[in-house]
């Protein structure tokens, strides 16, 4: 018997066995509306024209070196970041009360800032019900105690703003509750600028800390301005102190390069070089030094106007073929009499839709039909194309109509 004979075996992360169920399926019919990858017409997740653009520059650049940077990050790219979220005439920014801390993306950042967050004193945690699947993993791993409050009125397919609320004025003082900036994860329902406000009241009244997940900035509305508009009004309106977790896999095409950065926003400028010192520990006990390459990158293209104009039409083109693929799957569930309200559709934002579908429907689309899903009805809309919509609204249809929605029959 060797001294790891008996370790058990943890279950597949879901996101990510479709993916190799895909791959291993020969039909050519198969569609992957699993993993939220952008993907463009023809099924496939490209490198973004300026971003070729500046790669091809920065292989000439011999003023590049791989040394190490710094364990808290580039500092053009944590500055310019800064400025991305909370806008260039910030008073955060302007009062030194706020700071970047570059990340491994946006699970690093997440990751990172509840490490701050738990290693003062913060031990309670609420997370949306439903919420992107590694929030809760990380947070135990933290050490969190978890608790959720209502998001998804499965029977509305709204927001449950009123059981949030209500959630949020139960939750403990000095709770962490963590929010989605835009474009939810895996709704794509958002709360309204009215309904954020009361948000906003909420956690000031019970003395909450907002952490900000924006991983789609730019993809629930198309202009990254109003999609940081949450995050804004807090910090600026409301003048709390909280943090953002910020990745740029989506919105720069980024995946694999693992950039991100984590935001702190304070009450006073004094806090920040104490925070900057805690960061710096805990990444270095974590990872000790990001990556340089995707810093480079983001850096480069968003303190050049240029570069940085281009970057907005990229973001922008992108946004309108996922806004144009969730009309045209509307579109095409409507024409064939599908059965039930499929308005939120088309009313939710971003990479996602949450369908309604339940467990029993998306095996059998999986399994019979070679559309792979995930078990919560979540779709990424990009993946539908012109070429594909008529079979997948077809098989969507047939699953609807033969599979009850009640899990007991």
């Amino acid at each position: 018997m060797g001294l790891f004979s008996n370790i058990p075996t943890d279950p597949p992360i879901e996101v990510f066995h479709l993916t190799e169920l895909f791959n291993q399926d020969a039909n050519p019919l198969k569609v992957n509306l699993g993993i939220g990858v952008y993907q463009d017409e023809n099924g496939r997740t490209l490198t973004l024209p300026v971003v070729r653009s500046v790669e091809q520059q920065m292989a000439q650049d011999l003023t590049l070196t791989k040394n190490y940077l710094k364990g808290t990050g580039l500092d053009a790219f944590c500055t310019a970041c800064l400025k991305l979220v909370l806008g260039e005439q910030s008073p955060a920014i302007v009062e030194n009360r706020a700071c970047s801390i570059q990340s491994l993306s946006g699970t690093g950042a997440i990751r990172i800032g509840l490490d701050f967050l738990y290693r003062n004193g913060f031990r309670t945690a609420y997370v949306s019900s439903p919420t992107w699947g590694n929030h809760d993993s990380i947070l135990q791993t933290v050490g969190f105690e978890v608790r959720k409050y209502r998001y998804w009125n499965k029977d509305k397919l709204t927001l449950d703003i009123d059981g949030l609320i209500a959630d949020l004025e139960a939750a403990p003082k000095k709770s962490v509750i963590l929010l989605h900036a835009c474009a939810h994860n895996p709704t794509g329902c958002d709360p309204s600028r009215e309904q954020w406000i009361r948000i906003s009241d909420t956690c000031k009244s019970r003395e909450l800390v907002p952490f900000f997940d924006m991983a789609y900035q730019g993809f629930s509305s198309g202009d990254l301005d109003q999609d940081a508009w949450a995050i804004r009004y807090f910090a600026h309106e409301a003048k709390h102190e909280l943090f953002v977790a910020q990745s740029f896999a989506k919105n720069f095409s980024l995946y694999n390069e693992r950039i991100g950065h984590l935001v702190g926003v304070f009450e006073s400028r004094d806090i920040i070089p104490k925070f900057r010192t805690q960061m710096a520990t805990i990444i270095r006990r974590n990872y000790s030094n990001p990556p340089a390459h995707g810093a480079y990158i983001v850096a480069t293209i968003l303190n050049n106007p240029t570069l940085y104009g281009e970057w907005k039409n990229n973001v922008r083109a992108m946004y309108e073929r996922i806004h144009s693929m969730r009309q045209l799957f509307y579109n095409k569930l409507k024409q064939l009499g599908t059965p039930g309200t499929w308005e939120h559709i088309i009313q939710q934002t971003g990479m996602f839709a949450y369908t309604g579908l339940n467990p029993r429907q998306c095996q059998v689309l999986i399994q019979q039909h070679h559309i792979y899903i995930m078990s919560d009805g979540r779709i990424n809309v990009c993946a539908i194309t012109q070429r594909n919509a008529d079979e997948v609204a077809q098989k969507f249809y047939e699953v609807i109509t033969t599979i009850s929605d009640d899990p007991k029959l």
